[in-house]
């Protein structure tokens, strides 16, 4: 899914990310590109960081913070 929220309000937005946990649950996978931090944050079991169109990093939830995920979308390296 490419920016399955972008533009649309709270509430509809809060039933596309039901939607998409109720895929997760079935078995299925979903990719979700998004540039709304928080909701990758949210929704994402993993996160690829991408910098010039290649991934440069992949993180768990537990290891991601928003301080790594900017860092590394920006050409930074992350020392923590």
């Amino acid at each position: 899914m490419d920016e399955p929220t972008k533009g649309i309000d709270i509430g509809s937005k809060a039933a596309v990310h039901e939607f998409m946990s109720e895929l997760v649950d079935s078995g299925l996978a979903v990719i979700m590109v998004s540039s709304e931090l928080p909701e990758i944050m949210g929704m994402s079991d993993r996160i690829l960081v991408m910098n010039e169109g290649l991934i440069v990093s992949e993180l768990s939830r537990a290891d991601a913070t928003p301080e790594k995920v900017v860092s590394l979308a920006t050409g930074g390296h992350v020392t923590c």
